[in-house]
């Protein structure tokens, strides 16, 4: 078989793929936890994401890779419909987040490894449950705190175990701590070839030391909080710059990719944020004036968007 892009709406060829979002969501849900304080939601609204999805498109986007998982709102159907309303080429997440949100009927505790790597394993063949529409990427793949649980060891290597058997990349959630590190050992032990993992929310932890630990194992990194106005991100924002100019100076460009992670109403353009465009509209600029060449914006936001996402 040909190497393809696996997108809500079909197989398609790697070289349509442009301009990547790698980390993003078009609607999710984080407020339902108990004693949790992650009050966060990204409206499911279908004609309001569609408004900012068209304008991320007039601006040259060209794909976007929704990690919105089963207990927190994925909805395979409705990214088909948004797909086909927008243009954009939606590339849809697998597997489980992290534990505080693991759906109480996945009984993770109670379940091989093995079963679990079948169950996404089936999803990528068959559909998720009657369709028709396929994950293209495992993740994202977290741990809720800065070590990886019992619990998430279990999903980390139940998401190795169908990265092999399927040729999917996997895509990880660790944030302002170095757990991307244990995250990628275990992919490791699994026999998952770095190069297909994603070690993402790098900016959340902007340690050059721990950046270097996980390029040289020869894994991605991903940069995705680009945008964020939660805490302190616009203040780091120059820094982060910093850092990225100096991986890519170290010739680690191949392995770096930028994202926004959209998860929050605050984000969108109807209601006063940057939507899907803060990375053309603002950071690339910014990037462009550190000397940053175009050659290296095509790398990281298409070359290895691409590369991860195509299925060998």
């Amino acid at each position: 078989m040909a190497p393809r892009v696996m997108t809500v709406s079909g197989p398609i060829p790697p070289e349509r793929i442009g301009f990547t979002l790698p980390h993003e969501h078009t609607g999710i849900y984080l407020w339902h936890i108990q004693n949790r304080w992650d009050y966060w939601e990204l409206t499911p609204d279908e004609d309001a994401i569609a408004d900012e999805l068209r304008d991320f498109r007039r601006r040259g986007g060209s794909t976007l890779v929704d990690l919105t998982l089963p207990g927190i709102g994925r909805d395979p159907e409705r990214l088909r419909r948004l797909a086909s309303r927008t243009g954009i080429q939606i590339v849809m997440g697998c597997g489980w987040y992290r534990e505080a949100y693991y759906p109480i009927e996945l009984l993770v505790d109670r379940r091989s490894v093995d079963d679990l790597a079948d169950e996404l394993i089936g999803e990528f063949r068959d559909g998720v449950a009657g369709t028709g529409v396929r994950p293209g990427i495992i993740g994202e793949i977290g741990t809720d705190k800065p070590w990886v649980s019992a619990q998430e060891e279990r999903v980390h290597r139940a998401a190795a175990r169908a990265a092999r058997a399927t040729g999917l990349a996997i895509s990880t959630h660790g944030v302002r701590s170095a757990v991307g590190l244990d995250q990628l050992r275990v992919f490791e032990e699994e026999g998952v070839d770095p190069a297909r993992v994603i070690i993402g929310h790098a900016d959340s932890y902007p340690v050059l030391d721990h950046f270097l630990a996980i390029l040289d194992r020869g894994a991605n990194l991903q940069f995705d909080f680009i945008g964020h106005r939660f805490s302190t991100e616009e203040g780091e924002e120059p820094r982060l710059v910093e850092l990225i100019v100096e991986l890519l100076e170290r010739g680690f460009g191949p392995q770096l990719l930028l994202s926004q992670d959209v998860c929050h109403n605050s984000q969108l353009k109807a209601n006063g944020g940057s939507g899907f465009t803060y990375l053309q509209q603002h950071f690339l600029p910014t990037l462009r004036t550190a000397a940053v060449g175009e050659g290296e914006i095509h790398q990281m936001t298409i070359e290895n968007p691409r590369r991860v996402l195509t299925i060998p």
